[in-house]
C-alpha cells in the first residue's frame, strides 16, 4: 500500500528533518510535525546566544515559520499522551486521536534529574527548552550565585555565558576533567581549566543533597561535608530518553527505543530517531544512543528513505561541537578505545588530539578552534586513509592534504 500520510511526533531537530527530508524526497502526503512548542527551533543557542539575549526565538528557528505552510506541513501545537499501534493513531493532550500510515517517534528525552534528597525541588532548574533558557536569563544578574551541577558540554557552555551577567559561577563535577571521553585526556585538562583562569569556582565532588530556605538560597551538600551556597541552581547531567510512548505501547526499549539501521521500531509501522532511538544491529548488538545534533538530523534523513523504500544514506564518522569562553571545540569519530593517542602542539599548547586504532587507522580527532582540521580528520576517517602518528602530531602537516 502507497504511503499517504506520515505522524511525527516531536518538532525537535530529528523530527523536522524527517519532515523536510519526506517533502524532497518527493513524498506529496500528509505530514504533521506534533510538538507542545509549535514550530522547531534549534536547541544548541540555548545556553549560548539565545541565553546570552543575541539572538532571538525567531532567529533559532530551524527553518522560517512560513515554510510550513508552503510545504502543505502541518504543526499540531499539543502533547501526545498515546500511542495505538493497532491503528496506528496518537492521542493528543485534548484527547483528540490522530491517524496516520506510519508514526515517527521524536520525543528525545527529559532532563536527568539528581537522584538526591532536594534533587526535585522545583527550584533546581535544567535547560532543556527555550522557556528554561528565558528563565535562566531572567534570574542572572550582577553577583547572582550560581552553582551548575554537572560540567559537561552544557554545564560548561552555561558557566561561560554566566559570566557575561556578572553572575558568580561554581561548576561542581565529580570528574576532574569532564570530557575526556569526548576529547581525550590532555584536551579535556585544557578545556576545563579554562573556567578557573576566567574567575568560576570549579569543585570535584558529589552532591548528596539540595536544600533552599525561605530567602530562596540553595545549600548545595557535598560527599566531602562541604558546601556550597547559590541563589540559582543548574542541573546538567544529561538526559534520560523519553521511552513512555513506547513502552506503553509495547515496543521494545532498553536505555532508549529499539530501532533497526532503518529506524524502524519493532512494529513495522512505527519509527524512532533522534535523542530517543538506539540502534540494535542485525545480530542483536546493541549501539551506544546518541544525542548530537547531527546524529538528530542523521536519523531524521534515514528515517524518511526508510518510510519510502528508498536506499539508505550513509552517513559520515560522529561528530559534535561546543563553545566555551571565546573558544570553539569540535570533535569526530571516537576518542574512546583501544589504540594509541597522538597531540599536536602548536607553541607548546595541545590544540588537537587524535586516537589511531589497532588497526592502524584514524578512529578518533578533537580539536579546539580547529575546525578546518576536524573536517579533514572526518573525511581520513570516513575514507580509512593511511597516516601516521608522526604526521598528526606535526603542526605543519595539513590534513586536508592528507586526506586527498
Amino acid at each position: 500500500m502507497a504511503l499517504e500520510s506520515v505522524i511525527i511526533a516531536g518538532g525537535g531537530m530529528a523530527g523536522f528533518t524527517c519532515a523536510k527530508e519526506l517533502r524532497s524526497r518527493g513524498f506529496t502526503g500528509r505530514i504533521s510535525i506534533v510538538d507542545p512548542e509549535g514550530v522547531p527551533y534549534d536547541r544548541p543557542p540555548l545556553s549560548k546566544d539565545y541565553l546570552l539575549g543575541t539572538r532571538d526565538a525567531a532567529q533559532i528557528r530551524l527553518i522560517e515559520a512560513e515554510w510550513f505552510e508552503q510545504n502543505d506541513i502541518e504543526i499540531i501545537t499539543s502533547t501526545v499522551v498515546g500511542l495505538d499501534t493497532a491503528a496506528p493513531a496518537v492521542t493528543l493532550a485534548d484527547g483528540s486521536v490522530h491517524t496516520a500510515d506510519k508514526i515517527v517517534l521524536a520525543t528525545g528525552g527529559t532532563a536527568r534529574r539528581l537522584p538526591i534528597p532536594g534533587g526535585q525541588l522545583p527550584t533546581v532548574l535544567e535547560l532543556r527548552t527555550r522557556k528554561d533558557a528565558d528563565h535562566l536569563r531572567s534570574v542572572l544578574r550582577e553577583g547572582t550565585r550560581l552553582a551548575i551541577v554537572g560540567a559537561g558540554l552544557i554545564g560548561a557552555e552555561v558557566a561561560s555565558s554566566a559570566l557575561s551577567f556578572g553572575a558568580e559561577v561554581t561548576l561542581i563535577d565529580p570528574v576532574d576533567p569532564p570530557l575526556i571521553p569526548a576529547v581525550g585526556e590532555v584536551l579535556a585538562h585544557r578545556l576545563h581549566r579554562m573556567h578557573a583562569q576566567k574567575g568560576i569556582t570549579v569543585i570535584t565532588g558529589v552532591p548528596t543533597g539540595i536544600s533552599v530556605d525561605n530567602d530562596g538560597v540553595h545549600t548545595v551538600e557535598l560527599a566531602d561535608g562541604t558546601s556550597v551556597l547559590a541563589d540559582v541552581v543548574l542541573v546538567g547531567i544529561g538526559i534520560v530518553a523519553d521511552t513512555g510512548l513506547a513502552s506503553t505501547a509495547g515496543l521494545e526499549t532498553d536505555n532508549g527505543i529499539l530501532v533497526d539501521p532503518s529506524q524502524r521500531t519493532s512494529h513495522p509501522d512505527i519509527y524512532a530517531i533522534g535523542d530517543t532511538a538506539r540502534t540494535r544491529l542485525p545480530d542483536g548488538t546493541l549501539l551506544r544512543r546518541a544525542e548530537h545534533w547531527e546524529h538528530a538530523m542523521n536519523t531524521g534523513v534515514t528515517a524518511a528513505a526508510a518510510l519510502l523504500g528508498q536506499d539508505l544514506p550513509e552517513h559520515g564518522a560522529s561528530w559534535f561541537w561546543s563553545d566555551r569562553h571565546g573558544v570553539h571545540v569540535e570533535g569526530v569519530g571516537s576518542m574512546l578505545g583501544a589504540g594509541s593517542q597522538v597531540i599536536r602542539e602548536r607553541d607548546g599548547i595541545p590544540v588537537a588530539a587524535f586516537r589511531i586504532d589497532e588497526q592502524g587507522l584514524l578512529a578518533g580527532c578533537a580539536a579546539i578552534d580547529g575546525g578546518m582540521l576536524v573536517r579533514a580528520a572526518r573525511r581520513i576517517i570516513d575514507r580509512k586513509k593511511p597516516v601516521t602518528g608522526e604526521q598528526l602530531a606535526d603542526p605543519d602537516v595539513d590534513l586536508k592534504k592528507l586526506a586527498r
